[in-house]
């Protein structure tokens, strides 16, 4: 009897389950462990470091939690950043999730040239790089020409609260770079359409429900979970935007003068626990509403 046979024979076959799943991940778990826990780590210890790079070496010094305090209670450009930011995100997750979702009900219909529509609507994933985004945005093409500079427009702004001036202002300013983040949860969304059974449909039809109604109590809780997920992803992507002014902020006090390494490192970290933050908060209200829905 060969070691192979012996090894099955002496474990159950739950156990051989989980070490194969185990064996499928295990490159991810080096890759992880190489390239970003241990960054990591040494990124959080910088963090609590001042840091001085030399043409020889690299100089520490101890500062504790100093670099943490001056982002939180001495830059006020940083905290401002961080609220735009948080801002900006909480009013592009609704708009990318509802426009996703009626492009997906549209590309899931019956029609000629549908899988040309399905690679338009995914062709901004492709081709927005770093500098494709920097060079449309500088020209201008991530705003609808001129509207925020509209009489109409600029007296309504006006007369909105300043708590809700901001949201909208960059709503107007980014309505089509916003849109661009789009293809991936249009891809899910429609995937998950595709998966309700045609008889739901058809017996909620001899029922008598309109087509509206089939929206709101078929279709809407069946999306559900694609929701959520579409939620988490929208807003890691917007946090990791190369064009996001927190990250070049960020970037900008690596080598900076007054910044230096330490304190870069102390904002990411800040910066990463608001987007923590802010997932924790839109997948609790998502979660919510699902089983709501799904009542």
């Amino acid at each position: 009897m060969t070691m192979r046979r012996l090894f099955r024979r002496g474990i159950s076959l739950r156990a051989r389950e989980a070490l194969h799943g185990y064996a499928f991940i295990l490159i991810w778990i080096v890759g992880f462990s190489i390239f970003t826990l241990l960054p990591l780590i040494q990124t959080f210890f910088y963090s609590l470091n001042q840091v001085t790079v030399t043409a020889s070496s690299i100089n520490l010094s101890f500062v504790e939690w100093g670099n943490y305090t001056r982002a939180l209670f001495t830059d006020p450009n940083f905290i401002e950043l961080l609220i735009g930011y948080t801002i900006e995100t909480l009013v592009s997750v609704p708009i990318v999730l509802i426009f996703a979702m009626i492009i997906a009900l549209f590309l899931n219909l019956k029609f000629k040239f549908k899988d040309l529509f399905r690679v338009i609507f995914f062709l901004p994933i492709v081709i927005t790089s770093g500098p494709v985004i920097r060079e449309l945005t500088a020209q201008g093409a991530a705003s609808a020409p001129g509207i925020a500079d509209l009489p109409a427009v600029v007296d309504f702004l006006t007369q909105l609260p300043r708590a809700l001036r901001t949201p909208v202002e960059y709503l107007l300013t980014s309505f089509i770079l916003i849109l661009w983040f789009s293809g991936v949860q249009i891809l899910i969304y429609l995937a998950s359409l595709q998966k309700i059974d045609k008889s739901i449909y058809e017996a909620a039809a001899i029922d008598g429900a309109s087509g509206w109604e089939q929206f709101w109590k078929i279709i809407l809780p069946s999306l559900s979970t694609a929701t959520i997920v579409n939620a988490v992803y929208t807003i890691v992507t917007l946090s990791h935007f190369s064009e996001n002014q927190v990250i070049r902020h960020i970037y900008d006090q690596t080598y900076d003068v007054q910044g230096g390494i330490g304190y870069a490192s102390a904002m990411a970290f800040i910066y990463f626990a608001v987007m923590i933050l802010l997932l924790g908060i839109v997948y609790f209200f998502l979660v919510q509403w699902a089983k709501r829905s799904g009542q």
